[in-house]
Parts: C-alpha cells; sequence; structure tokens
C-alpha cells in the first residue's frame, strides 16, 4: 500500500510546481471530514474553497450524478438535451432572472460575464468600437486566464505573465468615491467586485457599499456584475452576499458549490437585454450546460434550500467567531467574516507563519490553508453540526496558544 508520502513525491516527479498544498493526501470525503490514506479523518475548515458547501458526497447530490451518468452526459450544445431547459429554469426563479448562461469553472463565469459586458456596452450603451471599459477593485480574485491575472494586484498572480487584456481599471475596494469617479468615463460598461472579498483575506466591507454600488452603477448605466462564484450559495449566511443589502447585480456569477463539489459547474445570470447581446458562435462550451452538470447542479441548488443552508451559516458563524473571540494575543490583529466565511489575520511580523501554524492545525486534525502569508481562512461546509463546528473551535484555539 502507497503512504502519503509516495503520493506527494510521484505528483511532485511528474506535476507541474503551480501549487503548494499542505502535506496531506485524502482519499476520502463525507459531510465535514475527511480522511487521508493512512486513515487518518479530519474536520474540513477549507471546502475546496467553498465548494462543497453541502458537504462532501452529498447523497442527494451523488444520486443524481449516478442517476443521470448512466443516461447521457455529454451532447455539446451542437444538439439540445433533456436537462438543460429544466435546469434554465429551475436557476433563473431559484434567482429571479430572465436567463442564465451555463459554463464550467468560475473564472469561465468571469470571462463570460465581462464578454456580456462588453457586447452590452457596444450594442445598447453604444460605446465606441474598442474603447468599453470595465472596473475592477484592487485586492480582487476570480481566477488565473490572462484576463483575471490582467485585473490583479497580487505579483505573485500576475508577473511575467503579460503582455495584459486592456481595458480594465482598478480602483480600491470599499471605496465609492472611486467608483462614481470611474463610472462618469462613458466609456464604462461595468463594475465586477466581490461582495466580500475572498483570496484578498475575507475583506468585509463597510455596511452600505454594495447598495451604495448599485445606485452609481444604476445612475451611469453601469453594469453591476457580482463575483458570487465564492460568497455565494449560502456561504456567507445568505443565500447571496449580495442579499444582506437587498441589491441585485445586472450579471450574478456563480461557480464552486453550484455543483456541491462534484465537477465544475458556473453559470452567468442576468436579463433579456444584457443575455440577448450574444448570437450563436459569439460564446460558447462544449461541456457548457452539459446534461450531467445540468442534473447536478439542480440537486446541488435544492439541497440548499432544503436543509436551510444559509440561515445555518449564520448561526454557526456566530458561533465560529464568538469562540476564537476568545484569543486575545497581541499578534492576532483581527478576526472577521460572515456567516460561515471567516479569517484570523496576524500580525505579518510574528515570529510563526500562518503555514507553519495550518501544518500544526493538520495534525491537530483541522484543515485550513493559509493565505497572503498572515491570513488563514476558515470555510466549513455548511452542513458541519454545532457539535464538531465547536471541537474545530476547541482544536484552533489550543493551536493557536500553542504559537503564542
Amino acid at each position: 500500500m502507497r503512504h502519503s508520502q509516495d503520493y506527494i513525491e510521484l505528483e511532485n516527479q511528474v506535476g507541474a510546481h503551480n501549487y503548494h498544498p499542505l502535506p496531506v493526501v485524502l482519499s476520502r470525503g463525507e459531510g465535514a471530514f475527511l480522511w487521508d490514506v493512512e486513515g487518518k479523518r479530519y474536520l474540513d475548515f477549507l471546502s475546496a474553497y467553498s465548494a462543497v458547501n453541502q458537504g462532501h458526497c452529498h447523497p442527494k447530490i451523488i444520486k443524481a450524478l449516478t442517476d443521470q451518468v448512466g443516461q447521457l452526459t455529454l451532447t455539446s450544445r451542437a444538439f439540445h438535451n433533456d436537462q438543460l431547459g429544466p435546469y434554465e429554469k429551475y436557476i433563473t426563479d431559484y434567482f429571479g432572472y430572465d436567463r442564465v448562461l451555463p459554463m464550467n469553472t468560475g473564472v469561465e463565469a468571469g470571462e463570460t460575464a465581462l464578454k456580456l459586458c462588453r457586447k452590452w456596452g457596444y450594442q445598447k450603451k453604444k460605446i465606441a468600437e474598442n474603447k468599453a471599459n470595465i472596473i475592477f477593485a484592487q485586492g480582487n480574485f476570480w481566477g488565473r486566464s490572462l484576463a483575471a491575472v490582467s485585473s490583479s494586484t497580487d505579483p505573485v498572480t500576475y508577473r511575467e505573465f503579460g503582455p495584459y487584456t486592456p481595458g480594465f481599471e482598478l480602483i480600491p475596494y470599499n471605496d465609492l468615491e472611486s467608483l462614481e469617479k470611474s463610472c462618469q468615463n462613458p466609456n464604462t460598461a461595468g463594475f465586477m467586485v466581490e461582495p466580500i472579498q475572498g483570496e484578498a483575506g475575507v475583506i468585509v466591507p463597510n455596511p452600505g457599499y454594495l447598495k451604495g454600488v448599485r445606485e452609481i452603477c444604476s445612475r451611469y448605466n453601469v453594469l453591476f456584475m457580482a463575483d458570487e462564484v465564492q460568497t455565494g450559495l449560502g456561504r456567507t449566511g445568505k443565500l447571496l452576499a449580495c442579499d444582506y443589502e437587498s441589491v441585485k447585480p445586472d450579471l450574478l456569477i456563480l461557480g464552486k458549490a453550484l455543483s456541491g463539489g462534484v465537477l465544475p459547474v458556473s453559470a452567468v445570470l442576468g436579463s433579456d437585454e444584457i443575455l440577448l447581446c450574444l448570437k450563436p458562435g459569439e460564446h460558447g462550451s462544449t461541456f457548457g450546460g452539459n446534461p450531467l452538470a445540468c442534473a447536478v447542479a439542480k440537486a446541488a441548488l435544492e439541497v440548499i434550500k432544503e436543509e436551510n443552508l444559509a440561515d445555518k451559516a449564520e448561526k454557526l458563524g456566530q458561533i465560529f467567531r464568538e469562540e476564537l473571540s476568545q484569543l486575545k494575543f497581541s499578534w492576532i490583529k483581527e478576526i472577521r467574516g460572515k456567516g460561515l466565511l471567516n479569517a484570523v489575520e496576524m500580525d505579518p511580523k510574528h515570529k510563526h507563519t500562518a503555514l507553519e501554524i495550518c501544518l500544526a492545525l493538520a495534525k491537530a486534525g483541522v484543515l485550513a490553508k493559509p493565505t497572503h502569508g498572515h491570513i488563514i481562512r476558515f470555510a466549513p461546509p455548511l452542513v458541519i453540526s454545532e457539535e464538531d463546528l465547536r471541537r474545530g473551535c476547541e482544536i484552533i484555539m489550543t493551536t493557536f496558544k500553542q504559537f503564542n
């Protein structure tokens, strides 16, 4: 039998070194738990970056997968299939939009939103050809395509990948004054923003920010594009993080937990006016809207409602932050978040790194991952029980005390 180190060495020998994972080799998952190849059990406090909000291998989602997989998996969009229309009707009703464009990964959904935004800008706002401007917030992260890295402010993400995509503008996050100034440019077509910045370290904007974004975008006829790939689908304690301020974006970008972590599924939802700007042949994907993905995504969305996962995330998130607030160390700068999307920010000058703490957490049975060297995100599956959440908090606090 192979051991963890065997698998790690094999990856290092034949795989590209574009990730730096913790030295844990996982082989099984169920609910909020994961097991490594040696059989050790862990509490998952990362949820594949919020892709498994419904928990690992949720039985209803797996049943939808297995029921469909023996019937039909892929036709491409060269033909119709009997799963696409019902899924499109379900998801548009679910979120209150006219239309949906199904894709696969979150970054593809982001790219799709940008293309829709530019098309709309030229056709409806009458921006001069090749002059469309799209605004992003500094600290954003929505993937690693060339367009995504072109909109990034993180040198690790964009360095040595130029030349970069033109027509992008960066402004400070959580800054309505800068947004209004940029929206006054008649060539500005849209503003793409995360309601809470995930990769940046769970940066929560000031109350009223999203409402202000909506008002400014409406005033200047600029599309408000909400990247809810990580913050959506119950993660922050509401179905969408935008729901905290009762705002509706013009384009809603979803991914990750849209399939419960079973396979890549993403979507962009919007109005007739925007989505019908695209004509046949102007955008698409071989796997986008495939029958298997449609069946799985519908089940994944049903689970979120049937199990009240957004409400559960809200309640458990409050417990999580209350528990960790007991950590009164000078080097812990802030504990923040909404729902079950949370982070602990450390003093960057502390003698121990976030990675060291995450390695100790894994040894103690909790899996989490650092970001930017001094921030640890904690985002367990929304199906986690209160008992298991409190057990995880106890392990986290005990581990942090070891580094005081």
